[in-house]
């Protein structure tokens, strides 16, 4: 059996907030560690049946990113979970959410800093 391991380093502050977050993988084609500024790790606890997550961001981590991150992690849901259940219009509702949700942000910025 093939096995791959991930490794997450991650730098604190004195306050223990995250300044820098790094990743690296033995089946990726990258040679050195690759820098992150947010990750969220899930895993599902069969025995409770919970979800166990993992959630950080840098300092450096700028609002608009945030935004990009959710945006792009709410439409990779809905494609995950069209793979695992082949349910085409509950993937559909995570993609029209993910597209309301960056909509509303926008209009939410625009409103905060007008030109």
């Amino acid at each position: 059996m093939h096995q791959s391991n991930i490794q997450i380093t991650v730098h604190l502050d004195e306050q223990k907030i995250p300044q820098n977050i790094q990743w690296s993988a033995t089946d990726s084609t990258a040679t050195e560690a690759q820098d992150a500024r947010a990750m969220m790790l899930n895993f599902w606890d069969p025995t409770d049946k919970t979800a166990l997550r993992i959630d950080l961001w840098t300092k450096d981590m700028m609002v608009d990113e945030m935004a990009d991150f959710f945006y792009q992690n709410l439409m990779g849901m809905g494609d995950t979970y069209m793979r695992a259940t082949q349910d085409k219009d509950m993937a559909e509702d995570f993609k029209i959410f993910a597209q309301t949700f960056m909509k509303k942000f926008k209009a939410s910025q625009l409103a905060q800093n007008p030109k």
